[in-house]
């Protein structure tokens, strides 16, 4: 089978399209065809082996995985003794963030817990950009951030998969949103549903005089003392992943922010695929959108991912496997 190999850390541009060995599936593993995948941030970090403190997880000099790729979407074509969730012929989706990965090839070995049924309606790239931004956001602004109705959310780096997911998820408790991101994603996002935008390279919205209830951050830059000034009395900021040394000082600060400033910081743990159903009845009933960027061809994952650590994307980036990505059955 064709795949995305990765075999030493480096600039997006080494990695290269390879014929390997098809994978088996194990027991208790279903046997996936891809028919598309997308971009995460483990995908920008884990071909770099940066921040380093990653390379703790990925290996220390050279890569614990060969073959990328976070979010399947595609067909089950077999499956081990033990699987009794899914058939062969049946359409799935899943994060594979901690399932060994393997997006970025024809077929992949997973864990049958780490998929759920494709709806119909859905098509394969679709589904490919859904399962880790759209947990992010939900556990980050509901479980996490404790969302109530009506009130004022921010979200930082509005502009990528959790972001346009989010504010669709934000809107359903009818709060009043702003998304912060680059001038050229703005109509994106006011498309899309946001109330409010801030191009971040003008103005500062730690800095204004504008509060909010709940602040969800992708991209985690600053001190946590600098959040809590656009961050109401009572008021929650939750982040899903940025600067390293920045999400530590948050983890460090989040007891004195709580006992002195009344105000709570977080980070979300997440939980892969555990509220997909909830994902499912949302596109199905309330028409849940997704922002696709490409879609990209498999040989052309090197400059997908450099898009995305350029942070040039415009909601998910995807890519197209095979000629079925686009069907919905």
């Amino acid at each position: 089978m064709k795949a995305i190999v990765l075999s030493h850390y480096g600039p997006p541009e080494d990695l290269q399209l390879q014929d390997v060995d098809k994978p088996q599936p194990k027991d208790d593993e279903v046997l996936v065809e891809v028919h598309a995948s997308s971009i995460n941030d483990w995908d920008w970090c884990f071909v770099r082996g940066k921040p380093y403190v990653y390379r703790l997880m990925f290996g220390l000099s050279t890569p614990g995985c060969s073959i990328l790729g976070a979010e399947v979407a595609g067909t089950v074509v077999a499956v081990g003794q033990q699987v009794t969730m899914f058939k062969p012929g049946d359409n799935v989706y899943g994060d594979l963030s901690e399932s060994g990965f393997g997006g970025f090839a024809e077929y992949v070995c997973v864990p049958e817990h780490a998929l759920a049924s494709k709806p119909a309606g859905m098509t394969f790239e679709q589904a490919a950009a859904l399962p880790h931004a759209a947990m992010l956001a939900l556990q980050g602004l509901v479980d996490i951030g404790q969302l109530d109705r009506g009130e004022q959310v921010l979200i930082n780096g509005a502009g990528g998969g959790v972001g346009t997911i989010g504010v669709q998820i934000a809107k359903q408790y009818n709060a009043e949103v702003t998304g912060v991101d680059s001038a050229a994603k703005l109509d994106m996002l006011r498309d899309i549903g946001f109330d409010h935008v801030i191009d971040y390279r003008i103005q500062d919205f730690t800095r204004d005089s504008q509060q909010y209830d709940l602040i969800l951050d992708t991209m985690t830059t600053r001190s946590p003392f600098s959040y809590l000034r656009a961050l109401k009395s009572g008021g929650r900021y939750v982040t899903v992943g940025g600067n390293v040394l920045r999400m530590l000082q948050l983890v460090c600060a989040s007891w004195p922010i709580a006992r002195f400033f009344r105000k709570q910081v977080s980070i979300v743990a997440l939980k892969p695929n555990s509220d997909l159903s909830y994902i499912n009845s949302f596109f199905e009933t309330r028409g849940l959108r997704l922002e696709i960027d490409g879609t990209y061809a498999l040989s052309e994952v090197p400059e997908a991912i450099a898009r995305f650590g350029n942070a040039q994307h415009r909601g998910k980036i995807v890519i197209s496997v095979s000629s079925k990505s686009a069907a919905t059955q």
